[in-house]
C-alpha cells in the first residue's frame, strides 16, 4: 500500500510537498536491481535476504522524515536562577547521508545559545540533530536546519552551530582523501553581531582538546 508522507520540520524545507512512498515490495525489488547493477547475483545465497535488510536499514537511516523537531523542543524551562550566559552542548555525534551520492558523512555537532525565554533540555539538542541528520542531506543544509529550529523553538538572544564531519563521498570515492574534515558554522542574533561572542563559542568548543 502506498503511504503519503509529508516531512515534518520546524521550518519550511524544499520537501514541502507530499511524497508517494513506494511499497515495501517495490523497495526490495529496487535493491535487487542495484545488486545486479553492481555485478553480483541477487539470487545467490548470501544476498537472498539483503533486500529486506536494506529496506529495514533505510527506515532507520532516514527516520528523520517522520519526526518533528518543533515537538522535540517545545518544552522549555524558565526556572534557571537567572542564568543568561552561553549554554553549549558540544561533540554531539551524528551520521547522515550525502544527498548527492547517498553515502554517509559522519561527525560531531556543537550547538550553543544565549537564553532569553528559557532553556531546553540538553538531550533535546542531540535529538534535534538526529532528526535532520537522518535524512538525505548536505552538511550546509543540516547546519542551517538545526539553528533555525533552535531559534524558532526557544527564541534565544543568539544561537551558534558548528558541524565537523568526514564525508565518505570524498574518502571512499572520487579524490579518495581519507581523514579530511569539513567544517560548517552559522551564527544568529548576538553571535552574528558580536565577534567576541563568536570567539567565546570557538574557545569553548576547543577547550580541553
Amino acid at each position: 500500500m502506498d503511504i503519503n508522507v509529508k516531512p515534518k520540520t520546524a521550518t519550511p524545507t524544499a520537501l514541502d510537498r507530499v511524497i508517494d512512498r513506494p511499497s515495501r515490495a517495490e523497495a526490495e525489488a529496487a535493491v535487487r536491481t542495484l545488486i545486479a547493477w553492481a555485478g553480483d547475483d541477487p539470487d545467490r545465497e548470501g544476498l537472498l535476504d539483503t533486500p529486506r535488510r536494506v529496506a529495514d536499514a533505510y527506515r532507520e537511516f532516514y527516520a528523520g522524515y517522520d519526526e518533528d523537531a518543533g515537538k522535540i523542543l517545545e518544552t522549555t524551562f524558565s526556572e534557571v536562577g537567572g542564568y543568561d550566559d552561553i549554554v553549549l552542548v558540544r561533540d554531539i555525534p551524528f551520521n547522515s547521508h550525502c544527498e548527492h551520492h547517498m553515502v554517509p558523512f559522519i561527525g560531531k555537532a556543537h550547538i550553543a545559545y544565549l537564553p532569553h525565554d528559557g532553556v531546553v533540555g540538553l538531550s533535546k539538542l542531540a535529538r534535534v540533530t538526529d532528526v535532520f541528520a537522518r535524512r538525505l542531506q548536505t552538511q550546509e543544509n543540516l547546519t542551517a536546519q538545526i539553528i533555525e529550529s533552535v531559534n524558532e523553538a526557544i527564541n534565544p538572544r543568539g544561537a551558534a552551530v558548528m558541524l565537523e564531519a568526514e564525508h565518505m563521498c570524498m574518502s571512499m570515492r572520487g579524490v579518495r582523501k581519507h581523514g579530511s574534515s569539513t567544517i560548517t558554522h552559522r551564527f544568529t542574533g548576538v553571535f552574528a553581531e558580536d565577534r567576541q561572542e563568536q570567539d567565546r563559542f570557538f574557545a569553548l568548543v576547543r577547550a580541553g582538546r
